[in-house]
């Protein structure tokens, strides 16, 4: 069966996974309010009629009316200003949209190095219940011949350590089952659907930027620190809006007025143009807006300030933990698994020769699956903390990773 690769997984999530298509969704909301803030208000049509026009005891009285169309302006600027509003606002939703792709792509990627890591322990279980039952088959096989003078214990501890061996089993395939329900959940498939098995083995990189150029990246674009920057803009919008409304609004008008009586040097006066407009003698409330204004920029630019310094400790973090996995990855190709294959290798023999017990080989075999398991997590956890530095800083790292030859 084809090996499933972490770039693949990761593509499926973005494409399938809702929380990308609700937070769009939430972008695109924002993005209509611009042409909604920045357009005029309807034009305005009253016609008014005077009641005693309908009078039909007194014929002196001749219908009377009037007609109005008006059209409300705002104090120029403050259209364009809403506009600049709403558009830091949509600006910001986007770039919350971007946050959200980069969190699912650290949880897939998460989520397919624990599906790699229990797959190897359960390779490695397979392994260890191998070798215990052709120790088990041997040392009984040494305890029936009456040449050989050999203890029962040594077969019944083999049958111990088998057992145990199934419990570990068991609890690895309900792990196993729990990191393919969490990678079908991001794909938004059943969380029993099945999947192509993780590579056999993954490289790890060598070299690392360093952390300067990493928190260099990370204040350049990272999205949370640009929807912030996107918010300082529309709060400094409607600071500059707030000012403006000490101005007053237009509303100019047209009106044909047919109640001044039927003359005809009144009729030629029906017809009238003006302009309302308010008076903003309210300066208390326009103050306070002002202050309220200026209160949110400066709460918004400490969030800012104070979320760009989070991000160098992320980043920093990140890097450290992952030279840490780096390094104990390279102990353990290097050492540690070399000392306990050979400590296999020469407790064999021994054992054969009745120089150590069998609980010694046994021991022996146990500590070397156990380390094996010890180095596919560390490898597990090196890319898992590289993930977690990538999403630090929003953006790939180091090239994807490769599957060993």
């Amino acid at each position: 069966m084809p090996e499933l690769p972490v770039e693949a997984l990761v593509q499926q999530v973005l494409a399938r996974n809702p929380s990308l298509p609700q937070m769009a969704a939430a972008w695109q909301a924002a993005r209509a309010r611009y042409p909604q803030v920045t357009s005029l208000d309807d034009p305005m049509f009253a016609a008014t009629i005077g009641p005693d026009t309908f009078a039909p005891d007194d014929p002196g009285v001749n219908f009377a009316y009037r007609l109005e169309i008006s059209q409300k302006y705002p104090w120029p600027g403050k259209l364009a200003l809403r506009g600049e509003n709403a558009l830091a606002e949509a600006s910001a939703a986007g770039n919350e949209v971007e946050d959200t792709r980069l969190q699912l792509i650290e949880s897939a990627q998460d989520a397919f190095y624990e599906y790699y890591l229990v797959e190897r322990a359960l390779e490695e279980n397979d392994k260890g219940l191998r070798l215990l039952r052709e120790f088990r088959d041997v040392a009984k096989a040494r305890y029936a011949s009456p040449t050989e003078h050999v203890s029962a214990q040594d077969y019944l501890q083999a049958e111990v350590e088998i057992g145990r061996q199934q419990q570990r089993r068991l609890t690895l395939e309900r792990m196993r089952q729990v990191a393919v329900a969490r990678i079908n959940t991001l794909m938004h498939l059943p969380p029993d659907a099945p999947l192509p098995p993780p590579p056999r083995a993954l490289k790890v990189a060598d070299e690392l930027p360093v952390p300067q150029v990493l928190r260099a990246a990370a204040l350049a674009r990272r999205p949370d620190l640009q929807a912030l920057a996107d918010h300082i803009r529309a709060e400094e919008a409607a600071l500059a809006l707030a000012y403006k409304e000490y101005y007053p609004d237009f509303e100019p008008f047209v009106m044909y007025d047919r109640f001044m009586g039927n003359n005809a040097q009144n009729a030629d006066l029906a017809a009238m143009v003006g302009v309302r407009l308010n008076l903003p003698v309210r300066t208390a409330k326009r103050a306070a807006a002002v202050a309220e204004a200026q209160a949110r920029i400066t709460q918004r630019r400490a969030e800012l300030d104070r979320q760009a310094d989070q991000a160098a400790f992320q980043v920093q973090e990140a890097y450290e933990r992952v030279r840490e996995s780096e390094r104990v990855v390279r102990l353990y190709e290097t050492k540690i698994l070399s000392d306990a294959r050979q400590n296999v290798e020469r407790a064999r023999p021994d054992y054969v020769t009745g120089l150590i017990p069998a609980l010694s080989f046994i021991e022996a075999e146990q500590k070397l699956i156990e380390l094996r398991e010890h180095y596919h997590e560390a490898v597990a956890d090196y890319f898992r903390r590289r993930a977690t530095l990538e999403r630090a800083i929003a953006g790939p790292l180091l090239p994807t990773p490769t599957t060993r030859p």
